[in-house]
């Protein structure tokens, strides 16, 4: 049985990844380039965000029904087709089109390489595993926010587009040779094979903790950049300290894949949620480059130790349904840090950033102690429903 998964799913993480954050940087080169207001420009992210959150479940059923291999081959090759056609749009409705149908299939390769980890690496070596495709997604955040950014500026913001467009069809290729593998049977229909993710109670825990996660660490952490500019420093600068968080993501996911044998899950989650504290601690009380710089780090290692640690857990709870499972797991994070923005907001407008980090510092705590406890208890459980 493999220990790691194979590179060619490695290869579609880090181009997703790629491709969700590249955009962020180049909304005002687009918004120069088309002659429309920045906030005009900014629903080609806005867009894309949603229909990639949103589509996690879409993909999650129909790889249980007719494959891990077909799903991803055929939504890559999608999202090539909208990507190039981002690259040549005429207009912003048309780029804003092919932006939401890009995230809709790029939101299919991480739970679906995440359920492929699940269907064929051992429950004891998945975490180490999953840490390798959570290091790949990072590598490909961080050079979309270098490389992409260069890319935007020296040649021209279309080129981000098509770079990430030409990997996803040659990723789509290299997969024919990827085996398919074992899953259980499918028996209902849609409704009800939901519904059985759903009625599961053990499920639902892992989808509200990994809800609350995304609004604490991903949520919050997007005002990191935008609280240093407030206190007068430049973007770029801004920028290039909260990057920090794709560097400790790295450096903590191997750290995470060297120890995960030697501790137990729940120990893991508690370290996760205890950088977690400490980083928004750090930066609620002075918020200055060197703070954000290690609170960005800290960040990065609670994604590291935390989120792998549910994301093995949901790979697990609901082996059945396994690509429902993890997909709703998906879309749980990705609507938790929605909603964490759009609460922020105004709290951002009047500069009130120690009340936003101090607040999310707050709710780790009880994050990390029901996570850490719940893990627990479901490694010693008799029966598959909690009591």
């Amino acid at each position: 049985m493999p220990t790691r998964p194979p590179l060619v799913l490695s290869t579609a993480s880090f181009i997703s990844s790629f491709d969700r954050f590249a955009v962020t940087p180049m909304l005002v080169l687009i918004a120069l380039s088309m002659h429309v207001p920045m906030a005009s420009a900014v629903t080609v992210a806005s867009g894309y965000f949603l229909a990639y959150g949103l589509s996690q479940p879409v993909w999650g059923i129909l790889s249980d029904r007719f494959g891990r291999i077909p799903i991803m081959r055929a939504t890559l090759l999608a999202a090539a087709a909208t990507g190039l056609l981002s690259t040549f749009a005429p207009s912003l409705p048309v780029l804003i089109a092919a932006r939401v149908l890009a995230g809709a299939f790029m939101g299919a390769v991480v739970p679906t390489t995440l359920t492929y980890v699940g269907d064929t690496v051992s429950q004891q070596r998945r975490q180490g595993a999953l840490s390798d495709l959570m290091a790949a997604q990072a590598l490909g955040t961080a050079m979309a926010m270098a490389v992409g950014g260069v890319l935007a500026h020296w040649l021209d913001w279309r080129v981000v587009f098509a770079v990430p467009a030409v990997c996803a069809a040659v990723c789509a290729l290299l997969l024919r040779n990827l085996p398919e593998p074992q899953r259980a049977a499918v028996t209902g229909g849609v409704g009800a094979h939901i519904g059985g993710v759903l009625r599961n109670r053990w499920a639902l825990l892992v989808f509200g903790l990994v809800f609350v996660e995304g609004a604490v660490l991903l949520g919050t952490m997007t005002f990191l950049a935008s609280a240093l500019v407030s206190e007068g420093l430049d973007v770029a600068v801004a920028g290039l300290a909260t990057g920090a968080y794709g560097v400790g993501v790295l450096v903590f996911s191997r750290v995470v894949k060297a120890i995960n044998s030697k501790l137990p899950v729940s120990a893991l989650i508690a370290i996760g949620g205890s950088q977690m504290v400490v980083g928004y601690a750090l930066v609620s009380l002075d918020t200055n480059l060197t703070t954000t710089i290690i609170t960005a780090l800290l960040l990065g290692g609670g994604w590291s130790f935390m989120h792998s640690s549910l994301q093995a857990w949901a790979t697990e709870v609901a082996p059945e349904a396994r690509g429902t499972a993890v997909a709703l797991f998906a879309c749980a994070l990705f609507l938790g840090s929605a909603a964490a923005s759009a609460a922020a907001g105004p709290l951002a407008d009047h500069d009130q950033y120690t009340t936003l980090f101090t607040t999310a510092g707050a709710v780790a705590i009880p994050l990390a102690a029901t996570a850490t406890y719940a893990r627990n208890r479901y490694k010693h459980k008799k029966t598959p429903q909690p009591a």
